[in-house]
């Protein structure tokens, strides 16, 4: 997260959330999901996917009933049950418990770089919690809840393009469940003797079936099979990975990514460990959630939601073969015992966090609730002072600081916002060769027509625009500028020679 904002208003650090925001208080208001879009002047009218539209109502709504105060507490109400399907799937699966609380704490620092009050928390939490009915299936415990998958998928959907994880995931299952099924026949000759019955595939064939059905009940969604091939091509798109940071491979400087880092590591070894004793599906999943968590750090916390049971699973067998020697009066020994008495705690349910959060939703000041965004990312004073002078205009802005402008009033048009997707390499490349100052900036400025510019101060084009002679500062406070065209100089109208001298 950005600096200078943390607590509650760190979760709206990504001005995304306006748009979507607005979005559901469009769909509240008309009953409808758009086909078409709302907010641009670049591309009016033009097709549009509002793909998440399901967490675009549910997040309006709670903005209409309280404000951002009810946004983000919500957002952090499922934060705060990913983490706990987490550490629950590990207890499920007999973690020591401490080796739990180092490997959970390790994985929600990872996937934190994606804490934000937008869709793609719903992902978080419903891939936790899909996986561990799918664990437990593996494990033979409750198999009639792996059906339960079909109805998530379907309203997982419409919540955020992640239902795409899961399919793969089951896909993967399929498969690995598929290799265990020949490797335990032991021998190529009985193998082929086998291969066509249908009792030695049932379960891979069982896997294949959910996954077909998850699938198909992902088509109920108001735009059928072409959210599907718009997500695809999206994910696909050569252009969204070159320029778009959050699907360009990690770096691994921060606290966050140096801590992805060692799970990373951990996953790998965990992975070689799997496959020798025929955990196939399980270790495909290591393998290629870490393949896509390395090409892209948008899937850094799914690879932290697959994997982190596992890797705690493996690391609680290492620890208790090392310590299974200690004497009964050594630290290890009373750790060990410490961490038994204390796991069946871990594994209870409480009503006291519902209680809390009931507490935490009718409590005001001395809680800091945000009340507007970041005033030290977005240009919330400068906004706020020009609204009127912004609303008539042609602004150009940067897609964060458009996202705000349309939070501000949704009756904004913008020139791009934070909907890659929908602008995509045409309109994309006009708005960074624009705000990078590149040689057609002038044309393209022109082609548009900006009547209006709200740039941060450190920007090319700010000090291109400021060297022009038809333009001029309307404030600057430092870190932002507001800038416009100056009027054009109205000329005196000539006298008749008929009119009367004075």
């Amino acid at each position: 997260m950005s600096s200078g904002a943390a607590g509650w208003q760190g979760l709206l650090v990504d001005g995304d959330v306006g748009w979507h925001l607005r979005t559901g208080e469009y769909i509240l208001a008309h009953h409808s999901v758009p086909h078409h879009d709302l907010y641009s002047f670049s591309k009016p009218g033009a097709p549009w996917y509002a793909w998440e539209w399901l967490s675009d109502v549910i997040d309006g709504g709670l903005d209409r009933l309280a404000g951002l105060k009810g946004v983000v507490l919500a957002s952090g109400v499922i934060l705060a049950l990913f983490a706990t399907t987490l550490i629950r799937r590990m207890m499920w699966r007999n973690v020591h418990l401490f080796v739990a609380l180092v490997v959970s704490l390790l994985g929600v620092g990872a996937a934190s770089i994606h804490f934000l009050a937008r869709p793609h928390i719903y992902t978080l939490l419903l891939l936790s919690f899909s996986m561990w009915i799918l664990e437990a299936d593996r494990a033979g415990d409750r198999p009639a809840r792996i059906w339960w998958l079909v109805p998530i998928t379907m309203v997982w959907t419409n919540l955020h393009g992640g239902f795409l994880v899961l399919i793969a995931v089951l896909g993967l299952t399929t498969l690995g469940s598929a290799i265990e099924c020949a490797l335990d026949k032991g021998s190529l000759s009985q193998l082929s003797k086998d291969w066509t019955s249908v009792e030695m595939w049932r379960k891979p064939i069982r896997y294949a079936t959910v996954t077909v059905l998850c699938a198909l009940s992902s088509l109920v969604n108001p735009y059928g099979y072409g959210l599907h091939v718009h997500v695809v091509e999206y994910l696909r798109s050569d252009w969204i990975r070159n320029v778009i940071q959050e699907f360009q491979s990690p770096s691994f400087r921060t606290e966050n990514m140096m801590q992805f880092e060692a799970l990373l590591f951990l996953g790998l070894v965990v992975a070689g460990r799997l496959i020798p004793r025929r955990q196939i599906a399980e270790g495909l999943w290591v393998l290629f959630f870490a393949y896509l968590s390395l090409s892209s750090v948008r899937h850094v916390p799914v690879f932290v939601t697959v994997t982190v049971p596992l890797i705690a699973a493996e690391l609680s067998i290492w620890w208790r073969d090392w310590t299974s020697s200690a004497s009964k009066k050594s630290i290890l020994a009373i750790l060990n015992q410490m961490a038994a008495d204390s796991a069946s705690g871990f594994k209870r349910s409480s009503g006291w966090p519902a209680l809390v959060v009931l507490m935490l939703a009718l409590m005001g000041p001395p809680i800091p609730w945000p009340k507007d965004f970041p005033k030290e990312i977005f240009p919330v004073a400068m906004v706020h002072a020009h609204e009127a002078e912004i609303l008539e205009s042609r602004i150009l802005t940067t897609d964060q600081w458009a996202d705000y402008l349309i939070y501000t009033n949704p009756q904004q048009k913008v020139f791009v916002d934070g909907r890659s997707d929908f602008y995509g390499p045409e309109v994309g490349n006009e708005y960074l060769h624009l705000m990078n100052g590149q040689w057609d900036w002038q044309q393209i400025l022109a082609k548009y027509k900006f009547d209006l510019a709200l740039l941060p101060v450190e920007s090319s084009l700010t000090q291109l625009l400021k060297q022009r002679p038809d333009w001029r500062v309307v404030e600057d406070d430092g870190k932002r500028v507001l800038l416009a065209p100056k009027a054009t100089p109205v000329l005196p109208t000539p006298k008749s020679i008929t009119e009367p001298r004075f």
